[in-house]
């Protein structure tokens, strides 16, 4: 009778215990219900209410493909100064030096000051080692010009006291050498037509090219063909090469989102951007699409 009595005795034997009991009765629910909480609401919502429901998601869905943009054709030319074309497309080697480039603001420079701005000029202009010629971009976005005020900067950032180059003569605004024929428009009509037929020809090469997957291929490869070739184009520092399957493989199996965010934040010796810190991060992503385009 005694183990039968104690099998059925209570755990609760003094006024202290029973009041544990009660207070953790309430409490172990409460800490139960606000773990359940924050589990759900640190989780990503799918279907009806999730982010992709958010203004800004459905804003970038609807957001028309192309953009036309207006520009003068008789306008003056705005050109880069040496700092912003270094920070748009130099700096993605020189910064840190990759690839052998000297880096900016270390002795590396002094040899090459000494040799002139002439010949550092004509070696950007050229291309030397793991560096394209013009660093990578075309003659239609950059001009000698503005590559010149990026040696400039960069050299005198290290040490030099270099000049800035002449700023090349601005075409006559406004001239139009056509003369109206027998009983043509007045002169004025004439003039409104040319800027008229001009605006027809930059809105023809402003409208960029429909995108492919969601992406506007068309700015991906304008921002490789300005940044991303640098190292892309030879595989320097074992960037994937542009085109080789076999090097893209890999990476592209980690998925699409994750290629962007390295792009975007830098990966081992690629800088954030490629070094292109005044690039959109749509036409980052741009660029990383066109790359993978060109690889599957």
């Amino acid at each position: 009778m005694s183990e039968a009595h104690n099998e059925h005795e209570s755990l609760i034997k003094t006024p202290k215990q029973l009041i544990a009991a009660v207070i953790a009765g309430f409490l172990v629910p409460i800490v139960i219900i606000v773990l359940l909480v924050n589990y759900v609401g640190n989780n990503a919502l799918t279907g009806a209410g999730s982010s992709a429901m958010t203004e800004k998601a459905i804003a970038e869905r609807i957001a028309p493909v192309a953009k036309v943009e207006i520009k003068d054709a008789n306008a003056p030319r705005v050109y880069q100064t040496g700092e912003q074309l270094y920070k748009a497309v130099c700096a993605a080697c020189h910064a840190a030096g990759t690839a052998g480039a000297p880096k900016v603001g270390s002795a590396d420079w002094a040899p090459r000051i000494a040799q002139g701005y002439d010949e550092m000029l004509k070696i950007a202009l050229a291309g030397k080692g793991a560096m394209p010629a013009r660093g990578g971009t075309s003659p239609d976005d950059v001009t000698d010009y503005e590559i010149g005020r990026a040696i400039v900067y960069m050299a005198n950032a290290s040490g030099g006291k270099l000049q800035e180059p002449a700023q090349p003569a601005q075409p006559a605004s406004g001239a139009v050498a056509a003369a109206p024929a027998s009983g043509a428009a007045p002169a004025a009509d004439a003039g409104s037509a040319a800027a008229a037929a001009a605006a027809m020809a930059s809105l023809k090469t402003a409208a960029p090219a429909a995108a492919s997957a969601g992406s506007n291929l068309d700015a991906g490869k304008k921002l490789y063909d300005t940044v991303c070739m640098a190292c892309h184009a030879a595989g320097v520092m074992n960037a994937p090469k542009f085109g080789d399957k076999a090097a893209w493989a890999p990476r592209i199996a980690t998925g699409i989102d994750t290629l962007h965010n390295a792009a975007l934040k830098g990966l081992n010796a690629m800088p954030p951007k490629g070094g292109a810190a005044n690039a959109s991060d749509d036409d980052v992503k741009a660029a990383v699409d066109y790359m993978v385009s060109a690889a599957k």
